[in-house]
């Protein structure tokens, strides 16, 4: 069944509004990733591509006049491959365009394999809040099995060093790596909370189409069965660590959740700037998604002369904007209020009505009408939920 929508959505109120800012480039690709990464064969104009992000930033300003941004997130590619002065330059002109709250989440995504201790304080000093680290594994062995260009040894340091120095860190693990046991997922798991670490995301090693490991799967991938014991045993590992499980891929002590990726999770709004950055932009005539030259060269050339020739806008169908709320919000153990449907999407929950009925009658979603949750069945056959809407 295909759900239709007659209805033109109307949106009451404007959702939080974040900035995505894109670095694509990166020291090695690594063979698992399908993100928009380019690796660093003859240097990098660092100054001309700062630049190019804040001529794309001034572009989008008439979408989202006088908007507060609540949240900006750095990521890549390995964004601190860039020296610190360039994110205080970049951090300064996005400051001087957009009203930045004054408690604004800065995040920046860091590799163990760029890491300097005098860098890092640099990056604190330009005013990013939070490192969220690619450590993925604290075995060197495994760690050279994905191709990575850091060892367990400098994963630990970075995650130690970045500790001492920005108020909040996020260690990205990953699991069911080729050869891996239990045993040595737990001890990855063990590692990182030693540190003192409150923000943990844990991802299951996929192999996606269009990437080395996507055209040669590695040897002694672990059956389905063995992965999903490797996953229940790096889920209770945390959870008896005293993190509270609150996104699919998600931990995190004493509250520190990732305020950016929530209001991704919660269906806000975002400008996304760089090359092959994606954004969603709410108005009251609708939402709108835009996207950006995926290619660096071809990004900052229309940059230099004409920047929409990079950005790519097209109006979400009212068809379309159930999926995505949901694909979203059921990500979230706790959901969302029902109100947020109405409220994100500026549609009815009436449109989907019968899909909840269906999915509550199978268990998939929690009976109480005034909230949009997953059971836990509901979480395990995410994909099976997702599917009633659309």
């Amino acid at each position: 069944m295909t759900l239709s929508v007659r209805h033109t959505p109307q949106l009451a109120a404007l959702p939080p509004l974040s900035l995505y800012v894109h670095i694509p480039w990166c020291i090695q690709k690594c063979p698992y990733c399908d993100f928009n990464s380019h690796q660093i064969r003859q240097g990098v104009d660092e100054a001309a591509y700062v630049q190019a992000l804040l001529t794309d930033l001034q572009y989008e300003l008439p979408y989202i006049w006088g908007r507060a941004v609540e949240t900006v997130f750095i990521g890549g590619g390995t964004p601190s491959v860039f020296s610190a002065a360039a994110i205080e330059h970049l951090l300064n002109g996005i400051r001087a365009l957009l009203r930045l709250q004054p408690d604004a989440e800065i995040t920046m995504e860091a590799n163990p394999g760029t890491f300097e201790r005098e860098k890092f304080r640099g990056f604190a000093d330009a005013g990013v809040t939070r490192l969220s680290i690619g450590v993925q594994s604290f075995d060197s062995a495994k760690l050279a099995a994905l191709g990575r260009i850091h060892n367990g040894g400098e994963a630990l340091a970075a995650v130690e060093a970045a500790l001492g120095i920005f108020p909040q860190v996020n260690a990205d693990l990953m699991y069911a790596l080729p050869g891996q046991s239990v045993a040595e997922a737990v001890r990855d798991v063990e590692t990182a909370v030693a540190t003192g670490v409150r923000h943990i995301s844990a991802y299951h090693l996929t192999m996606e189409p269009n990437t080395a490991f996507g055209h040669r799967p590695p040897a002694n991938l672990p059956a389905d069965d063995a992965a999903l014991d490797i996953e229940e045993a790096v889920h209770r590992t945390l959870l008896q660590a005293g993190f509270e499980h609150y996104e699919t891929s998600a931990f995190a002590r004493d509250g520190q959740y990732g305020r950016h990726n929530l209001n991704y999770w919660q269906f806000g709004d975002y400008v996304g700037i760089g090359a092959g950055a994606h954004g969603k932009i709410s108005s009251h005539a609708g939402i709108e998604r835009t996207t950006r030259s995926r290619h660096p060269k071809d990004y900052l050339a229309a940059m230099q002369g004409r920047p929409e020739a990079a950005v790519e806008r097209f109006q979400v169908a009212a068809d379309e904007l159930p999926f995505e709320f949901m694909m979203n919000a059921l990500r979230l153990k706790q959901g969302v209020p029902a109100a947020l449907f109405a409220e994100r999407t500026g549609l009815p929950l009436a449109v989907v009505a019968h899909a909840l009925g269906t999915a509550t009658s199978r268990s998939l979603l929690d009976a109480d009408p005034t909230v949009l949750r997953p059971t836990a069945l509901g979480r395990r056959f995410l994909n099976d939920l997702l599917a009633l809407f659309l």
